[in-house]
Formats: structure tokens, sequence, C-alpha cells
């Protein structure tokens, strides 16, 4: 960076920390640390990595603060935000068993990706996946990995810190889940159980200990380049390293109980309801699966960008039949406002100024689609319908990796090693939707349909 840049600064006393976060990136830090930063600037965050140190050393390097740089065709207003006090490597398995023993750290939200909890294509812990395996073993009836392999899951090192706060009287916890997870809270629920149960562990003081809040979570944070991290400090005069770049909407639906304190995060515009499940499918089959839709129909007719996507008419044509479906399986709960929500969503995806990559929205799209597509497809199949749009989504994402194979690219994808064992099949198409949906490999009329398109 230049020389004559100025450093950020807190504007406000650091807070102390009283939340603790998992999967340090730009979304958390768009969306979870921003309600939190707006609502409460007394909740300090202390912030874990997913995938490497990096993120943390970076933020550590310029006292956790961050730009936060919201973008629309008219314009572009900034702020930084000061909520999270601490940055730490996903792995320091002891700093994250110390913060939660802690009986003022209230909350964790989790940000951790779909392949981040391991599920299977049922929607539970899948037991057979090595790492999962391996930290169960670790771990052992006691949770605690004493002298063992350092873990390697978000699932096992966040149950081993729940288990420390439990034995150490901290008092309750609220985990709340923030990715796109079909009932993210139940899910998350089930998986913390199951895997004690596979650790050979009681699981009562789970529900003793543990308040787990689903949610609906939503606003389009694409990756920012080196290129636009440089661009951004010369324009706005500062030597901020990690800006985040993000849209002027944002939402936040939770459902759950909540034994101890937590942020009023309503204060920054969250929604607390009573049933979340209809805020998730909505969000879930419209935004995400038309992002999944768009990135894969993109890609296969040149498109770089959402924004471009949308503007090809054949790629919009698509995303309207997908929404014309999604909106059938939402009928029943007209307080939605579906046809209100997907005209907002096409003027989002439209929106210039926001370069969303649709290879990243196209990366492990084997787990992506079981929640964005494979749900709706189901249900309208059991209707009574074709559920023509939906096949066609699968049909892209099938295009989609025979093109990456054929063109000796490297799948990003949890299950790269079983998707290019279904391409080689004797029946590629069956076995690559078996790879999503094994129910759906199993239904004639969806393999026919997808085998024609793709």
């Amino acid at each position: 960076m230049p020389s004559d840049l100025i450093g950020l600064r807190r504007r406000h006393p650091r807070p102390p920390v009283r939340m603790v976060h998992l999967g340090l990136g730009a979304f958390h830090r768009a969306h979870q640390a921003w309600y939190t930063a707006v609502s409460e600037p007394g909740w300090g965050i202390a912030a874990f990595t997913g995938r490497s140190a990096g993120a943390a050393e970076v933020l550590v390097s310029q006292d956790c603060l961050y730009t936060l740089v919201v973008r629309s065709d008219q314009g572009e207003e900034t702020q930084v935000v000061e909520s999270i006090v601490e940055a730490h490597d996903g792995t320091d398995l002891e700093a994250l068993r110390t913060l939660l023993r802690r009986p003022e750290v209230a909350v964790v939200t989790l940000t951790i990706t779909e392949k981040g909890y391991h599920l299977g294509a049922d929607g539970h812990l899948d037991e057979q996946d090595a790492e999962i395996a391996a930290d169960a073993v670790t771990l052992g009836p006691a949770l605690e990995p004493g002298e063992g392999p350092a873990l390697r899951t978000v699932p096992a090192r966040l149950l081993c810190a729940l288990r420390a706060r439990h034995l150490a009287g901290a008092g309750t916890v609220a985990v709340i889940p923030c990715d796109n997870l079909a009932s993210n809270g139940p899910t998350t629920t089930s998986l913390l159980r199951d895997l004690a149960s596979l650790a050979g562990s009681d699981t009562a003081w789970i529900d003793e200990t543990v308040d787990v809040v689903g949610t609906s979570v939503d606003r389009i944070t694409p990756h920012v380049s080196a290129e636009e991290v440089a661009a951004l400090a010369h324009a706005h005069r500062n030597d901020d390293a990690t800006p985040v770049v993000t849209e002027p909407f944002r939402s936040w639906v939770l459902s759950g109980r909540v034994r101890g304190v937590r942020p009023a995060w309503e204060l920054a515009g969250a929604l607390f309801v009573d049933d979340i499940e209809p805020f998730e499918r909505r969000k879930l089959w419209m935004l995400n699966g038309a992002h999944s839709l768009l990135a894969y129909s993109g890609i296969l007719r040149g498109h770089d960008t959402v924004a471009q996507a949308v503007a090809d008419p054949e790629c919009r044509a698509q995303m309207h039949a997908l929404w014309d479906m999604d909106e059938h399986g939402l009928a029943e709960h007209p307080a939605l406002h579906t046809r209100e929500y997907r005209r907002d969503l096409e003027a989002r995806f439209a929106n210039s100024a926001i370069a969303h990559s649709l290879r990243q929205i196209a990366a492990d799209g084997s787990v992506k689609l079981r929640n964005r597509v494979v749900d709706v497809l189901i249900r309208e199949r059991a209707a009574g319908g074709d559920g023509d749009a939906a096949t066609t989504v699968l049909a892209a994402w099938v295009r989609f990796v025979r093109a990456e194979l054929r063109a000796g690219r490297a799948l990003e994808d949890a299950a790269a090693a079983r998707i290019a064992e279904a391409v080689g099949s004797p029946d590629p198409v069956r076995a690559l939707i078996h790879v999503i949906s094994p129910q759906l490999a199993e239904d004639q009329s969806v393999v026919r349909r997808v085998q024609y398109r793709s």
C-alpha cells in the first residue's frame, strides 16, 4: 500500500468479547458483524477463520477493523465496522474453549458454508465422512481431544468447546447457524447430538446448555479481488487490506429459544418469528436456487457475473420459470409476498455495481443444490407436477461439471471424486443425480428430463 494512506482507527472503546463467530469471511462481516455493530456496540466478537489463518492475520494487523462498502447503481457508501475485536485461526481450539468457558460469552454464530457441516444426502451427519470419523475417535466419550490429533472439523471443535463450557458451569449459550441449510436450527441440533453419540458420549447436556436458533440470512456479498482492494484503498485513502463489498439489501430472520442474553439485533432490522421454515424456503428456493441456475447456465453461455447472466434473455426466462414453480410451492404462505420478493430479487441480481462471480456461486454444487433445488423438486413431484424448471437447473449442473472435467479443470466441490466417478459411469446422468439426491435418481421422469436437457 502507498505510504500516504491513512490507517483505520477505532472511534469507540473496544468492547469486551461477548460473542464468538466461526467462519470469518466476507459474509459474516457484511451481515452478523454489521447487525451487531449497529444494534449493540457493547458486544465484541471473537471471530475464527474457516479455511486458513490468513484472514485472521490480516484483520489483526489492522486492529480487527475493516471498511464495509455498500454499492448500488446509484453509488456507494462506506463505514468502518468495529464489532470484531479478536480474530483467530480456526484451528485454535484452546482459544475457542477458553472463550466459551466465560459466562459473559453468550452467543456463537456460524457461517461455515454448507459443506462445513459434513452432512450426507439425507441431511444428517455423514458418519462415513473420514474427517468426522477421525474427529469422533479423537474426541472420545469425554469429548476432550487431550494429546490426540488436532480436530479437523468445525462441528467437532464446536462440540468440544460447548462441552468445556458445560463442565465449567458457565451457563447456557445460543448457537446460531447462519448458513444456507434447510431447517438449519434443527439440523445443527441433530448434528451436535449425532457427533456426540458417534464419539460415545451422552447428549443430555446439550439440551441443558445449548439453545440453537434457526435463521434465514440474506445479503449478497461477492469476493473482492486484490485489484479491487487496491482500488478501494486508493479511492478511500485508507490502508484497509481486507474491505468488504456488499449490496444495500440485508435480511436476518431468526426463530428459537434463547435462555441467556443476546444482542438486540432487531434494532438493526432483524426479525424474530415463531415459524421460520417458510422464510427459509423462500430464500433458499428463490434467491439461492436462482443463483445456482444463473451460475451454471450463465457460465455455459459465457457469462462471468450474476448481472451479466440475468441480462441474458434465456437465463432470465429459466429463472422466471423456476420462480413460478417456487411460488406454487410457497402459495400456502401468502404473508411471504413472493411476487414482491421476486421483483426485488431481479433488481438485486441486476445491480451492476456488485460483481458477483458465477464461479463463486457454482462451487460445491453437489451440496448446495440439495437445499436450493432438490427439496422444491421433490415437493413438486409429490404434488403431481413435472418439476421442469428444477430439472433445468440439474441439467445445467450436469453440463457444467462435464464441461469442467473435459477442459481438465479441477472441480471445486466437496464431492469432486464422486462426481468424476459418476461422469465416467455407464449411466452418468443418473449417477450424477444420485450424488445430489438418491431419491431423485430413482425418479425415472426426473432422470429422463435431465438427460434430455443435458
